[in-house]
């Protein structure tokens, strides 16, 4: 029998961190809406740096980060409830002490340059496939490597690249000619520059230019002609913590929309009586625990050593479409006042609508599930494969 209830630490862990989200994280949040507002960043690094280290003293640092490098090592679906109880405000805030999981694949010098200072917040890494003609379809990037001496000239640029703004080194994916994609540890000061993208959200990527480059053969991460293969284990490892995110943004929305139903008058009774709100509530509701369980369900798989792939599809394509449904919900409940800027749905809508583009888009999603089917690489009807 499938048991489904935490352990007592599980839900201990849980509830510690969803009280520090409660008492640390939510009381910036007017803060950082007037940030925004007047064009400035919702949340200065060092306000963002104060807060991971009142976490760290409370004991949460590198929730996923492995023991021997100071971590909690507390697994895949630790980390996913943790980031649903994150997702419940939209500051944007994480838990310190983590590196992006490819750079563990550094050897020992590369480790003490760019893994450790990373993992302490020393140092800022971004994660840089992604082109003007190269989005979903990764291996088509242009971005060029060429071999000169013992060195790599790269060219080329980069586009809506997360924290590629605030970064002083980048893990950047080139073509080396006749030998394929390959990841280069590339810092700021070697010559590449940084442009912010505007965006409908408050996500601030960046576009990332390299004009003659160059870099020592030292910089490899990895394997030349291996960075395809790199760059998919950071996409597939971490595709579930997507949807976990959306699903706590999703609970707060909808018990903001559960509280103004009850106090919102119309015709003499609380909107909350009729029952066009209450089926916006209930399909709401029965949404976001669809959406629950099947990022669970992709997290266990991660954790137990299982391929994972499509199971993170599912629950991406899921819980990306769910979230846009459930405040699209939500602000329709609010009505007028959900569309202005007095409260923040009209921001959560801007910043949900992007789930369903960045880490694959819903087309993608969907080409993904239904190749693994169509060939045979999935198979209906199977129970914890």
């Amino acid at each position: 029998m499938v048991d489904f209830s935490l352990s007592d630490e599980e839900r201990q862990i849980r509830d510690t961190v969803r009280s520090f989200i409660e008492k640390e994280v939510m009381p910036l949040e007017p803060e950082v809406l007037r940030n925004e507002r007047a064009g400035r960043p919702g949340l200065e690094a060092t306000v963002l740096r104060e807060l991971q280290n009142k976490a760290r003293r409370s004991g949460f640092w590198g929730v996923n980060t492995p023991e021997e490098y100071g971590g909690m090592d507390l697994g895949a679906v630790m980390s996913a409830i943790i980031a649903m109880e994150c997702g419940r405000s939209f500051v944007p805030f994480a838990f310190g002490g983590y590196a992006d999981n490819i750079l563990y694949a550094a050897n020992e010098e590369q480790k003490e340059r760019y893994l450790l200072p990373t993992i302490e917040g020393e140092r800022i890494s971004c994660f840089a496939i992604t082109e003007p003609g190269a989005g979903s379809d990764a291996r088509s990037i242009r971005t060029s490597a060429k071999e000169d001496g013992g060195d790599y000239i790269i060219n080329g640029e980069k586009t809506f690249i997360t924290r590629g703004n605030d970064a002083d080194f980048v893990m950047v994916f080139a073509v080396v000619p006749d030998r394929g994609i390959t990841c280069f540890l590339v810092d700021r000061d070697m010559g590449w520059k940084s442009e912010p993208i505007p965006t409908m959200g408050e996500w601030g990527p960046a576009a990332l230019i390299f004009e003659d480059v160059r870099v020592p053969a030292s910089s490899v991460l990895g394997e030349v002609g291996k960075g395809f293969e790199l760059a998919m284990q950071w996409i597939r490892q971490g595709r579930y913590l997507i949807p976990a995110r959306a699903i706590g943004s999703a609970e707060r929305l909808l018990q903001m929309a559960i509280d103004y139903a009850k106090i919102r008058q119309s015709m003499g009774h609380p909107i909350a009586d009729y029952q066009a709100i209450q089926w916006k509530i209930a399909d709401s509701q029965v949404g976001i625990e669809g959406a629950k369980w099947l990022t669970l369900y992709a997290a266990w798989r991660v954790q137990a050593g299982l391929d994972a792939r499509h199971a993170s599809s599912i629950a991406k394509l899921n819980g990306a479409v769910m979230a846009n449904e459930v405040v699209d919900q939500v602000m329709q409940i609010h009505g007028g006042m959900g569309y202005t800027k007095e409260l923040p749905v009209e921001r959560w809508y801007r910043e949900l609508r992007l789930l369903r583009i960045y880490e694959g888009t819903d087309e993608i999603q969907r080409l993904t599930i239904a190749r693994n089917l169509l060939k045979g690489h999935v198979k209906l009807g199977g129970i914890g494969e």
